[in-house]
């Protein structure tokens, strides 16, 4: 009973069960990355008249995090290249870095030295800001 609640009224948790349903009438199973996220398009590749272009979605595994598209399929669901990385030898570019997870509102997240949220004490100002008092 939690898991339908949670699939018919959470979409962060993976897929809800609308999104279930049009997968399956309408979906085509195009392959599967390294994280367990399965990509989906339009049976048959067809081209949605509403959008001009094939319609193409994944269903994350476990919590919904765009973040783990790796580059490969990255291209193919935003439209970039036509061939799926499941029918092409698809290298990876040297400049292309290992997937990190997005860290915002983690105790990992990226805080420049100005934060009040960083380590150790804010620097003293530098003394070019002149505070404004009213009546002068």
């Amino acid at each position: 009973m939690k898991t339908f609640l949670l699939r018919f009224f959470t979409w962060w948790n993976g897929q809800t069960l609308n999104t279930q349903l049009w997968t399956w009438l309408y979906g085509e199973l195009v392959g599967e990355d390294e994280n367990g996220n399965r990509y989906y398009r339009t049976k048959g590749g067809r081209i949605d008249p509403s959008l001009g272009f094939e319609r193409r979605w994944v269903i994350y595994n476990g919590y919904t995090e765009p973040t783990t598209i790796p580059p490969a399929w990255h291209g193919w669901i935003h439209h970039i290249v036509d061939t799926p990385p499941t029918e092409e030898k698809y290298k990876p570019r040297p400049w292309q870095k290992p997937h990190r997870p997005n860290l915002t509102g983690t105790p990992g997240a990226y805080r420049p030295s100005g934060s009040t949220l960083a380590q150790g004490r804010r620097p003293k100002a530098t003394g070019d800001y002149k505070a404004w008092t009213p009546g002068r």
